[in-house]
C-alpha cells in the first residue's frame, strides 16, 4: 500500500525545486496536495493541474507563509476544502547571501522572516486541526549550515538552527497529543538554482562528499515521505542529516 495513502498534505514552496520534489512525491505515495507558491500563478496553475493526472487531488494556493494571517487562511482553505490536515511540510525558504560585515537589516529580516517565521505562522495555524485529530506530522526544512554554519550567510543559518530548536521545542509541546515535528537538514542538493552555478565549483563540491554525488530533489522528499508516514511513528524531535555523508 501507498505510504501517505488517504493523507492530506500541505508543502510551502512547493513549485519549484525541492518543494516540487516533495509535492511529487506525496502524490506517488497516495496523499492529496496543497502546495503554495508565491509568485507566478500561471506557472503553479499548470503545474497543479499537470500532477492532478496522478488521480489524487491537488491544490495550488498563492500565500506568503510569512504572513500570519494568510498561513491561517492557507491552512483553513485546505481544511474546508478535504475536512483535515495530516502531514506540513515546512519548505519555503530563501537566501539573501553577504559576509556579515557587507549585510543589511533587509536582507536579515528578509531571511529570517521567510525562513524561520513562516515555520511558526505555519505551525501555529495547523495546531487547532491537528489538535482536534489527535494527530499530525509536522516536517520542518532546516540546513547543513544550520548545524555547522558557513560564512556568508549568518543570515540563512540562523534561520535554519533556530528551526531545529523550534522543532524540538513543539515535539515537547505536542507529543502527548500524537503529533510529530521532525526537521530534515539538506546538504549539496542540486536543483534548477544549482544548475546555473560554475561547474568545477559543483564537482569539487562533490569530491568533497563521502557519497561523492550532489543530492536531489526526491532524496530530500523520500525523507520527508518517511517523516510524514506512519513508518516514522515513534519518531519526533529530531533532525534527519539529507547531505550524503557532509557532516560525518
Amino acid at each position: 500500500m501507498a505510504l501517505l495513502q488517504g493523507k492530506v498534505a500541505l508543502v510551502t514552496g512547493g513549485s519549484r525545486g525541492i518543494g516540487k520534489g516533495i509535492v511529487e512525491r506525496f502524490l506517488e505515495e497516495g496523499a492529496d496536495v496543497a502546495f503554495t507558491y508565491v509568485s507566478s500563478p500561471e506557472k503553479a496553475d499548470a503545474l497543479a493541474e499537470q500532477l492532478g493526472t496522478s488521480g489524487r487531488k491537488v491544490m495550488a494556493i498563492q500565500s506568503n507563509a510569512a504572513d500570519f494571517n494568510a498561513a491561517q487562511a492557507t491552512v483553513d482553505q485546505v481544511v474546508n476544502a478535504w475536512g483535515k490536515l495530516d502531514v506540513l511540510v515546512n519548505n519555503a525558504g530563501i537566501t539573501k547571501d553577504q559576509l556579515l560585515m557587507r549585510m543589511s537589516e533587509a536582507d536579515w529580516d528578509a531571511v529570517m522572516n521567510t525562513n524561520l517565521k513562516s515555520v511558526f505562522n505555519m505551525t501555529k495555524a495547523v495546531m487547532r486541526t491537528m489538535l482536534k485529530q489527535r494527530s499530525g506530522s509536522i516536517v520542518n526544512m532546516s540546513s547543513v549550515v544550520g548545524v555547522k554554519g558557513n560564512a556568508g550567510q549568518a543570515n540563512y543559518a540562523a534561520s535554519k538552527a533556530g528551526i531545529i530548536g523550534f522543532t524540538k521545542s513543539v515535539a515537547l509541546e505536542l507529543g502527548s497529543r500524537n503529533i510529530r515535528s521532525n526537521s530534515i537538514a539538506p546538504g549539496f542538493i542540486e536543483t534548477e538554482m544549482t544548475g546555473a552555478l560554475d561547474q568545477k565549483v559543483v564537482e569539487q563540491w562533490r569530491e568533497g562528499i563521502p557519497l561523492k554525488r550532489g543530492g536531489t530533489a526526491t532524496d530530500v522528499a523520500n525523507a520527508c515521505v518517511f517523516l510524514g508516514s506512519d513508518l516514522s511513528a515513534y519518531i519526533t524531535g529530531q533532525t534527519l542529516h539529507v547531505c550524503g555523508g557532509m557532516l560525518t
